[in-house]
Parts: structure tokens; C-alpha cells; sequence
């Protein structure tokens, strides 16, 4: 009854915080004729409601795919749709026909704030519970304190209930996609991943480790026999629950080849804005936007992020533990977020959510970067007014979970698993020191939010140089993207290091 209570009052807790900030502004309010991302998903319940399906991805009369064009896979699309008629019933004018273009009231805001609240409510909470509480070591006050701390993560819900999106919903199918494996239902965590990728393509950036550790366990039950049958069945769950997804645009291939137009705009160029990632950072030195054509480019972060993934998914093949499968997938989304092609500033949730996993394993560090993960994000959430629950939810996010993790307690260097590096400065002692890590972790820590503070006080109170308007956004995404480059190189070092005979099982 005590931990019902717990988790019910975490609960509760983490959907008040979401809701205050629901009342705040959103993508593009009031700022015609694009608006935000906020029409993006209303224009979106617009087309799937009023169009037949064959025209979702299609440039027609009543489709102007320069406004707002749907560019996500077909499960988005369909939930789009199941939002719409649920409009419908509570106002026609929502979704009018390009009569409804940039609409904006208090009631279809509540509506709206409320669809991703059910959302969550409905595929990300639950996950979260059952993972904390089955796949968590540690007390029963560690698995709530963990709980809470995941559920009150600024980036996520600065992103989904102040800048508008459904970033839950694709989160939390993987989410259950990882409960899934972590509870040894291989095949229903596969169905869940499938479908989250079919909600988002860049649920990409999760699937190699899925992937490498299903192949792993089913070559060591053996390819001949158990394993054979292992990696039948989890191969039919995933072709099936693709085909169903894409049924409807499987009758013409042009429809299916349009759909995969639309989802991988190649087009669009190597990053956008000023994305915390290795091109954007490399940008402010070497404009490789004008050195090297759109094909040179595509191929260039193509070959980098495959070098970046290759070691962790070896690592995670070889040794298809769940430990190393949650630090696989904090490894390949970051490489992914810093060296992949056409990379948004809102990606980094997909690097959040694996280290969200971690908080209780490696809090410390695991804190560290969630909060530079929201600070990354600063100029988007400036330019939609989100400064207040932008400080507000950082500043609780930080005292939460530093107090109920003992994160500043639990960092000596054992406990960040940082033997790998002194046997690797053993091995090689002309080239790596030996450093009292844990001490300069810590420090950084506290330097980094200092500097933090600095700069987001910076961003709103000083004009930027006339020769430099985009100063302090390029500062905040160059200063993320040093932590996040160390938070990768960490990450690595852990997974690599970790001997065959200490594996963790949870």
C-alpha cells in the first residue's frame, strides 16, 4: 500500500508539472502565415480527416505540402486522424478544410494540451512505472525517487507541452519496446519498437542496439535450434506489424516510395538551425555547407556515424546482456544526434530517454547530461516564451534528483564504472595520464551549471554584437556539443570496459 501510494503521488506529480506548463505558449502562436509546430499536428488532424488516404503525402490542391506537409511514418499519420474525429465531435471549425488554417482559441488549446496528456497518460507513464519498478535496482524509495525523477525531466515536457509535439508517445512505445526485452518477451518488445518506429523514423537512432541484441541472445540459444525459432518469431512480429502500419499504401508503390520521400527529406540539407551536433559546431570554424555538395555531405556523416556506432553494436553482439543493451542505446542514439545527417535541436530527446534508464545506475552523470540536454535547447524554447518553465522545471528537476538519488554521494570512481580508463592509461601510459576522474567530474558538473546559468541569463538580458546576432544560440550549441561529445566518449568507456565476468543484469 506504501508504494502504491509512492508511485500514485509521483504520478500525480509529474502530470501536475505538465499540465502548469501546458497554460504557457506554444510553437508559432499567433505568428502567421507558418504559425509552429503546434498548426503542424492541428493542420495534420485537418488532412487525415478530410482527405482519403491516398492523398496524405501528396502535393494536391487541398494538400499544399509546403505548408505543414505530413513528413512522419504512417502511425503518426493515423493517430492524427483518430485526434481529428475526436475534434470533430467537439467543433467542426478545428478541422475544416483549409478553413481551419491557423486556427487558435482557448478551447482547441485545451483540447490539444489534452490529447498529448492522454497520450502519455495512455503510453509513456505506464512504461515508466513498470520499468522503475521491475527493471530498477534498489529500494523502494530508490525505484520511486527514479520514477519521479523521470517523469519530471525538463526536456521532454518543455518540448511536448510548451512547444507542442508527441515526443511521448514515440518515447514510450520504445519504452515498452525496452520492458519488453528487459522482462525477456522479446517478441512483444519488438512489436512495441516497430511501432514506435512507424510513429517516428527517427526512432532509427534506437534501433541498431534492438536489433544487435535480439541477433546476440538468439545466436548464443543457438542458430540451429531455440534461437533458430527465437529469431523466426521476432522477425514475423516485426514484418507483419510493419505491413499492417503501411497496408494502405502497399497497393501502389508509388504511394509506399512517396511516403519514404516524405520521411527522409534528404533534401533539406546536413542540420538546421543551431543544432548541438558535430556539423553545426564544426560549421562555426568550416563552412562545410559550402565546401562540399549535398551528396559529399550525406555520405560524409553517413561514414562518420557508422564508425560511431560500430564499436558499442560489436561490443552489444558479442555480449547481449540488458546492461549493455541501455548503454548501447545511449551510445547509438548520441552518435547518431552528433554525426547523422539532417539532425533538429529536439532529436536529443531520443539520446534523453536511454540516459533517463541510467539515472539510478550512474546518477551523477546521468543528471549531468539531461540538464545540459534542456540547456541545448534554450534558443527554441526562448523563441516560443518558454523562459519561466524553461528555469522553473530545470531548477526542480535539479534538486529532485540530486537529493533523492544522493547523486553528489554516489560518484567515487567505482561507481562511475571508470576502472576501463586507468587499465586503459595502464596499457598506455605516454598517452593518458592518470587522473582523479570522479574529482574532475564533479567539478565540471558544477562549473557547467554555473556556466549554465550564465548564459541563459546572457540569452535574455544582453543584445547579442551587430556582427554576431546568432552569438549566445551558437554559444549554448557549442558549449552543448563539448558535453555531449564527453558524455559519448563516457558512455563508450563504460560499455568497452566492462569485463565479460561483471556484467550487470539490470
Amino acid at each position: 500500500m506504501e508504494t502504491f501510494t509512492l508511485v500514485s503521488m509521483s504520478i500525480l506529480l509529474g502530470v501536475l508539472v505538465r499540465w502548469g506548463v501546458s497554460f504557457n505558449s506554444y510553437s508559432g502562436a499567433g505568428k502567421p502565415p507558418m504559425f509552429g509546430d503546434y498548426e503542424a499536428q492541428r493542420h495534420w488532424q485537418e488532412v487525415t480527416y478530410n482527405l482519403p488516404i491516398q492523398e496524405w503525402y501528396f502535393n494536391t490542391t487541398d494538400n499544399d505540402l509546403n505548408y505543414w506537409g505530413l513528413d512522419y511514418p504512417p502511425l503518426t499519420a493515423f493517430h492524427s486522424l483518430l485526434c481529428a474525429h475526436v475534434a470533430k465531435l467537439i467543433n467542426p471549425e478545428w478541422v475544416k478544410l483549409l478553413g481551419s488554417r491557423g486556427y487558435e482559441s482557448p478551447a482547441h488549446k485545451l483540447f490539444m494540451r489534452a490529447t498529448v496528456l492522454a497520450a502519455d497518460l495512455l503510453v509513456y507513464i505506464p512504461a515508466v512505472v513498470l520499468y522503475c519498478c521491475n527493471l530498477t535496482n534498489g529500494s523502494t524509495n530508490k525505484k520511486v525517487g527514479t520514477l519521479l525523477c523521470i517523469l519530471l525531466y525538463p526536456g521532454l515536457i518543455l518540448i511536448d507541452y510548451g512547444h507542442f509535439q508527441y515526443n511521448g508517445l514515440s518515447l514510450g512505445l520504445t519504452l515498452w519496446g525496452v520492458l519488453g526485452l528487459g522482462l525477456g518477451w522479446d517478441a512483444l518488445g519488438s512489436l512495441a519498437f516497430s511501432l514506435a518506429l512507424n510513429y517516428k523514423q527517427m526512432e532509427l537512432y534506437h534501433a541498431l542496439p534492438f536489433f544487435c541484441y535480439l541477433l546476440g541472445k538468439c545466436a548464443r540459444q543457438g542458430l540451429t535450434g531455440r534461437g533458430l525459432f527465437s529469431l523466426v518469431k521476432i522477425a514475423v512480429t516485426v514484418l507483419v506489424t510493419f505491413a499492417l502500419c503501411w497496408l494502405p499504401f502497399l497497393s501502389n508503390p508509388e504511394q509506399a516510395l512517396q511516403v519514404l520521400r516524405r520521411i527522409f527529406p534528404v533534401a533539406r540539407g546536413l542540420f538546421e538551425d543551431k543544432v548541438a551536433n558535430a556539423w553545426c559546431s564544426l560549421n562555426v570554424l568550416i563552412k562545410i555547407r559550402s565546401i562540399l555538395s549535398s551528396d559529399s555531405q550525406f555520405y560524409l556523416s553517413f561514414t562518420v556515424t557508422l564508425l560511431a556506432i560500430t564499436p558499442s553494436s560489436l561490443k552489444l553482439l558479442k555480449t547481449p546482456t540488458f546492461w549493455q543493451f541501455k548503454l548501447a542505446l545511449v551510445n547509438s542514439s548520441l552518435a547518431f544526434f552528433l554525426f547523422s545527417y539532417q539532425v533538429h535541436e529536439k532529436s536529443i530527446l531520443l539520446a534523453a530517454l536511454p540516459v533517463c534508464l541510467l539515472l539510478n545506475d550512474l546518477p551523477l552523470v546521468a543528471i549531468y547530461f539531461l540538464q545540459v540536454s534542456t540547456f541545448s535547447m534554450l534558443p527554441l524554447l526562448l523563441k516560443d516564451g518558454l523562459l519561466m518553465p524553461y528555469a522553473v522545471t530545470s531548477l526542480a528537476f535539479l534538486v529532485f534528483s540530486t537529493h533523492l538519488l544522493s547523486a553528489l554521494e554516489r560518484c567515487t570512481e567505482a561507481q562511475l564504472r571508470l576502472e576501463g580508463y586507468h587499465r586503459l592509461a595502464a596499457w598506455l601510459p605516454a598517452c593518458l595520464p592518470r587522473l582523479d576522474l570522479a574529482r574532475i567530474i564533479r567539478r565540471k558538473f558544477y562549473t557547467s551549471l554555473l556556466l549554465m546559468v550564465g548564459l541563459s541569463v546572457a540569452s535574455v538580458a544582453l543584445p547579442p554584437p551587430a556582427g554576431l546576432p546568432d552569438l549566445f544560440p551558437v554559444l549554448v550549441s557549442t558549449f552543448s556539443f563539448l558535453h555531449f561529445l564527453g558524455t559519448f566518449i563516457y558512455f563508450n568507456i563504460v560499455q568497452l570496459s566492462t569485463p565479460q565476468g561483471k556484467q550487470k543484469t539490470m
